[in-house]
């Protein structure tokens, strides 16, 4: 193969989630001097216009749907026309409206699984559909990728003959870093210097469960008036949050926005930060959180509990009991102390373990070895 490996990078939307956040990270961190990354994105967004703007070829076909057959063979032309050498799909949904094309053109596939598509809240048959769609999708991949330890043994334990390389996520840590300036936050929005400030910030879904945290703040805000909640983010969930925040008396306590791409200024402006998730892969979030040093509660789920060891560098509570939460962030919100413990080790914890460019380079070797047709899972 002569001159650069193209690379193209498939991801379902535009918008910034944690699939999108790590495909931004990893364009950022391969080596240019042998691959050229070349995006697809099934929605515009504000991913999609910052890779644009930092010079990364970028293309939108859009689609929202699971599977869409109309797509199948604008995929196959955009491959052909950008001449893909391998493909590097991201998610469930990509994948599907990617497959085909690529067997079509016989251009090997890795399949990067950020968190199931199939998981308990689900029905049987919903449940077990999806099963039977993953396992078809991790057969015609050439490597499957899974981002903790908790999805690669789900997958083990539900998809016969089943086999990933685990590749922990990797941020830019320099952007993370606790000792630079940054943008005031908390002015603009009118939050007050003493407040401690709970940060949620995620999309507004049913896997996060904002419903949730509104539940717990209530109960805090109740019981301390120098305490704010900020919300950012969007998603389908937009006017049940509403809704909730209104029922719940809390418009002068909670403060909501849309996504926003200063995320180290968010997250340096917070003092606790919340994932109540129901399930997670590995939460990019709550590694942002941790590595720009701030108390972070978690749900006991997947990934989450993977990063965070409770009473160590974080607390950990069981999903959906919003008393659980209301404590957790009680107890940081009252104690500074263990609150600033908590903080400095969960920056260590990331610090040691989640860097993007050694992220990089252990995909890149995949890319490599899947090239050579030299690939082994031993």
């Amino acid at each position: 193969m002569s001159g650069k490996i193209r690379v193209l990078q498939a991801i379902r939307q535009g918008k910034i989630g944690g699939g999108e956040s790590h495909v931004l990270n990893l364009v950022n961190f391969l080596d240019k001097e042998q691959f050229e990354p070349i995006v697809l994105s099934f929605t515009p967004g504000p991913m999609v216009d910052k890779l644009r703007a930092s010079g990364i070829t970028t293309h939108v076909i859009p689609g929202k749907s699971p599977i869409n057959v109309q797509m199948w063979r604008q995929v196959k032309s955009l491959l052909e026309e950008e001449q893909i050498d391998l493909i590097h799909v991201h998610g469930t949904r990509a994948n599907m409206n990617i497959v085909w094309a690529a067997k079509q053109c016989k251009i090997p596939i890795v399949y990067t699984v950020h968190g199931w598509s199939f998981h308990p809240d689900q029905s049987f048959l919903i449940r077990n559909a999806r099963i039977t769609a993953e396992r078809m999708l991790t057969r015609w991949a050439d490597l499957t990728i899974t981002v903790s330890n908790s999805n690669h043994k789900t997958g083990q334990q539900l998809i016969k003959g089943f086999q990933s390389k685990i590749i922990f996520y990797g941020i830019d840590t320099q952007r993370f870093q606790r000792e630079q300036d940054f943008t005031d936050v908390r002015t603009p929005y009118g939050i007050p210097a003493d407040h401690t400030l709970v940060l949620f910030l995620a999309r507004m879904t049913l896997q996060k469960d904002p419903i949730t945290m509104i539940q717990a703040f209530k109960v805090i805000a109740d019981r301390h008036k120098d305490i704010t909640l900020l919300l950012i983010g969007q998603g389908e969930l937009d006017q049940d949050v509403a809704a909730a925040i209104e029922q719940n008396g809390l418009q002068d306590r909670v403060v909501r926005d849309g996504f926003r791409l200063d995320v180290p200024d968010v997250l340096n402006a917070s003092d606790i930060y919340c994932l109540p998730s129901l399930w997670e892969g590995q939460p990019i979030g709550l590694i942002e959180a941790m590595a720009i040093g701030k108390a972070v509660i978690a749900t006991h789920v997947d990934g989450s509990k993977e990063l965070v060891k409770d009473g160590v560098n974080g607390l950990l509570i069981d999903p959906q009991q919003p008393q659980q939460l209301a404590e957790a962030i009680e107890r940081l919100h009252v104690n500074s102390k263990l609150r600033k413990k908590l903080a400095d080790q969960a920056y260590l914890t990331i610090k040691e373990r989640y860097d993007g460019a050694s992220m990089a380079r252990q995909i890149e070797d995949a890319y490599l070895s899947i090239l050579k047709r030299e690939y082994s899972y031993s």
